[in-house]
């Protein structure tokens, strides 16, 4: 987001990068800094004439972080400008198949990046795919279906950073990969002070037992 205080380094760092890979280029970037420095429309554009292939934009300022609503107004903006030609995708904010397709419509993007929605919820994707094809929503994923994206995810997560780090960094997720599942907290308790892969398993095990036969509400 800090390359959105010089426009003209912004340009050219982007055109280098085209010039010098063989894959198709794409860009996601935030409003601007701050309020002050909104300027996305030609944000798009010069990334547009430098070669991009297309854009995604983030509804908020950096100053914003993920405070407040996502802005979709500027997002369309650049969409509907006649000098945009490369598709633009809109970000922020967009938490179920519903919001989804009422963003869709409503700023008439060609598509949308999902990103915190889609932590510990991986199947927020194919819920929207269907939605968006049938008008209908997909049941919650099974306890069996949680239990093997979040055996999946600990083992990737320990190939790429090693036991300890992977373990670490994979405490956040419980929550979400286990929300509305009742009476699951003792085990998440459990689980973030796990120390290594074995009892890890271990109590992913128990959970699997106790809530087996649980009654699993839409996250």
């Amino acid at each position: 987001a800090g390359i959105l205080l010089d426009l003209p380094k912004m340009q050219k760092m982007t055109e280098e990068i085209v010039k010098r890979v063989s894959k198709p280029v794409t860009v996601k970037t935030r409003l601007g800094w701050d309020h002050d420095t909104i300027k996305i429309v030609e944000v798009a554009k010069r990334l547009q004439d430098v070669g991009i292939q297309a854009l995604s934009i983030h509804g908020r300022t950096r100053q914003q972080m993920y405070k407040g609503e996502a802005d979709w107004n500027p997002i369309a903006e650049v969409k509907n400008h006649p000098d945009i030609h490369i598709p633009i995708f809109g970000n922020g904010d967009i938490d179920s198949p519903q919001k989804a397709k009422q963003y869709r419509e409503q700023y008439g993007v060609d598509g949308i990046m999902i990103g915190r929605a889609a932590i510990g919820n991986p199947w927020i994707f194919n819920q929207i795919k269907h939605y968006f094809k049938t008008g209908e929503e997909l049941a919650p994923p099974t306890l069996s279906e949680r239990m093997d994206a979040v055996r999946s995810h600990l083992k990737f997560s320990i190939e790429w950073k090693g036991e300890k780090k992977g373990i670490f960094e994979m405490r956040r997720h419980y929550t979400n990969y286990f929300r509305g599942i009742h009476g699951f907290k003792p085990f998440r308790a459990r689980l973030v002070e796990s120390p290594t892969f074995e009892a890890t398993s271990s109590i992913l095990d128990e959970v699997e037992d106790v809530f087996q036969n649980a009654s699993l509400v839409t996250q």
